[in-house]
């Protein structure tokens, strides 16, 4: 006899994902990805569960040896403590290993590299950023990225048609 209850203790989370920087695909050409732990504040991580989280023109730049998210927008809640002063914008630090902040470091002092965060997601009950290093796009490149994909999703319709 299979039931379909859930364990005690655990919460459907979905698909976990808490905010999306959909801007970053279009405006760079992404190379590789890290995924990174973030130092929050309580009212962040209340917020953070309701969803009020923005990730676009968000960066992350390096100082003395330590990353930095810079740009993305945690927009307080009015049921916040009255004793905290929320600070929206803040530049939050990111848990990355020395391997890759050595890795970043070394990219973004090349031309035209950056590093940019492309999404937040829940893992377990920790929150995590996904930074990319990325190579900013000209204009060409970036109407030959939407020519390809008219013609995927053209492609797709005709072959569905074919097949019905």
């Amino acid at each position: 006899m299979a039931t379909n209850k859930k364990a005690p203790g655990k919460k459907d989370s979905g698909s976990g994902t808490i905010a999306l920087n959909r801007r970053a695909r279009h405006d760079y050409a992404i190379d590789e990805k890290f995924e990174a732990g973030m130092v929050l504040q309580g009212w962040e991580l209340k917020s953070i569960r309701a969803g009020k989280v923005q990730l676009i023109d968000s960066y992350v730049f390096l100082q003395r040896g330590e990353a930095f998210l810079s740009g993305a927008n945690i927009v307080p809640l009015t049921s916040a403590s009255t004793h905290v002063i929320a600070e929206p914008a803040r530049a939050r630090k990111l848990l990355l290993h020395a391997k890759e902040l050595a890795k970043i470091f070394a990219a973004t002092s090349q031309k035209g590299y950056t590093c940019i965060a492309t999404a937040m997601y829940w893992k377990g009950n920790k929150v995590k950023c996904e930074v990319a290093l990325a190579k900013g796009k000209k204009e060409h490149d970036k109407r030959d990225t939407e020519k390809d994909r008219d013609w995927q999703r053209q492609k797709s319709r005709i072959m569905k048609a074919h097949n019905d």
